[in-house]
């Protein structure tokens, strides 16, 4: 079994092939982009500026404009309400869903079993 100071030789030994591997493919990376940022006649400025849509130079399309007018997203519908799955000695009720109320956690932190609240389905 290694030791300690071996395994973090090759832990270091490893980081450095790391680091070369990722210097090569930044290099290789870079000159990918410039190649293509030549192709497209793309400046640095064109990256540094907001995204318009509207470049107005030839060989960039403009965003495409539809006459159409986008209709407002469907309202939610309001859910119909839960029906109460446990019920507290003085009638609170409590449909089970969204955190637990203030009265079953009170009862259940005096010894009282929560299922002992529980609603007897009809």
């Amino acid at each position: 079994m290694s030791n300690l100071i071996d395994i973090q030789s090759q832990i270091e030994k490893l980081q450095k092939q790391a680091n070369e591997i990722k210097s090569k493919d930044f290099i290789a990376t870079v000159k990918e982009i410039l190649t293509k940022m030549q192709a497209f006649g793309i400046t640095v400025k064109d990256l540094q500026s907001p995204k318009s849509g509207k470049s107005g130079k030839p060989g960039r399309p403009a965003k495409a404009k539809t006459g159409a007018v986008k209709a407002p997203k469907a309202a939610r519908k309001a859910s119909a309400p839960v029906a109460a799955k446990f019920r507290g000695p003085n009638g609170e009720s409590w449909s089970g869903r969204g955190l637990t109320p203030k009265w079953l956690t009170s009862l259940v932190a005096q010894g009282q079993s929560k299922e002992s609240f529980a609603v007897k389905p009809e």
